[in-house]
């Protein structure tokens, strides 16, 4: 899923300077969640975070990588972060 969804955005997300770090799913609190952590080489401020968001939903309707309903939640990396 996360190779298919970064193929899917790259060129649209590379305009904002940001990329997809990681995407996961699973349940969180009891909520089916698709979770996307954007990086890029600077500090990602709110705005870019919810332009990509924008940029994000249309293309996941149309992947229809996921069947069932699910939460969406985008967020940006913290610097210095690593995921595990």
């Amino acid at each position: 899923m996360k190779e298919k969804l970064i193929e899917a955005v790259k060129d649209k997300l590379d305009g904002l300077d940001i990329y997809i770090d990681d995407v996961t799913y699973g349940k969180q609190n009891g909520e089916n969640t698709l979770t996307i952590i954007l990086d890029g080489k600077e500090i990602i401020p709110l705005n870019k975070v919810v332009m990509a968001t924008r940029i994000l939903n249309p293309i996941l309707d149309q992947l229809d990588l996921i069947k069932e309903s699910y939460i969406l939640d985008v967020y940006a990396k913290e610097k210095g972060e690593e995921v595990q």
